[in-house]
């Protein structure tokens, strides 16, 4: 029973995350794209039609998720997204990366990489899991691993009984790069942009258990997925 009440809370969370991402974003038909882990390129085609822009870019590192996506006409190549990233300085208006920085086990350079493809006046949409998120917090109460920290090997999910993918086999026990890596609490990931010089435009959180996703409106700090705006400086 609570395993599907959190599944139902896991569900409506994410739905409201991609609005919220949605949200943020500016309409320009000149705007040029980039996704940062594009996957298949469903959701990277969604954001550039908020945007109004047919100049869309992306990256992925998994070759079957890449011919996917180059089929719905985005510019993709395939790049570690912990290394230099294959685009000159100064080029993109648009920088979106939804629950990719999580997987990433140098987010120092990640960053940096994307201050130096923004162009200056552009601006960057990061989506994450909350690791100060109540139901993280709760689950460390009882001295189990966060829910958000339940895929740190490729045997499965580890260190919590009502982890959504406990006893079956998830992506992550078969992608390395689906492994979560470090996990941001809602202060930490602010000032980490920060500190790469980014400023912090807009906060949102999806995703409050057991109450109502919308809830987390009200409490940001404590939301499950954090989405936030930040912008390269002119």
């Amino acid at each position: 029973m609570l395993k599907k009440i959190l599944t139902n809370c896991y569900n409506s969370a994410a739905r409201l995350n991609e609005k919220n991402i949605l949200s943020l974003l500016e309409k320009n038909a000149n705007a040029k794209l980039v996704d940062l882990g594009c996957d298949d390129g469903k959701w990277t085609i969604q954001i550039a039609k908020t945007i109004g822009s047919s100049k869309i870019y992306g990256i992925e590192i998994v070759n079957k998720r890449i011919e996917q996506a180059k089929k719905r006409g985005i510019k993709v190549k395939k790049a570690d997204l912990n290394m230099k990233l294959p685009f000159g300085g100064d080029f993109f208006d648009v920088v979106h990366a939804n629950q990719v920085i999580e997987h990433l086990y140098d987010t120092d350079n990640f960053v940096s990489e994307i201050y130096r493809i923004l162009k200056p006046g552009g601006y960057a949409i990061i989506s994450t899991e909350n690791l100060s998120s109540w139901h993280n917090i709760f689950a460390l109460i009882f001295g189990w691993q966060p829910f958000s920290m339940t895929n740190f090997t490729s045997k499965g999910s580890i260190g919590n009984p009502f982890s959504l993918w406990r006893g079956r086999k998830s992506i992550a026990s078969q992608l390395d790069s689906w492994q979560h890596m470090r996990l941001f609490a809602y202060r930490g990931l602010k000032e980490l942009f920060e500190q790469h010089s980014f400023s912090m435009e807009k906060i949102i959180t999806a995703g409050y258990y057991p109450l109502p996703a919308s809830f987390a409106a009200i409490d940001t700090r404590h939301g499950h997925f954090i989405s936030i705006k930040v912008r390269k400086n002119k």
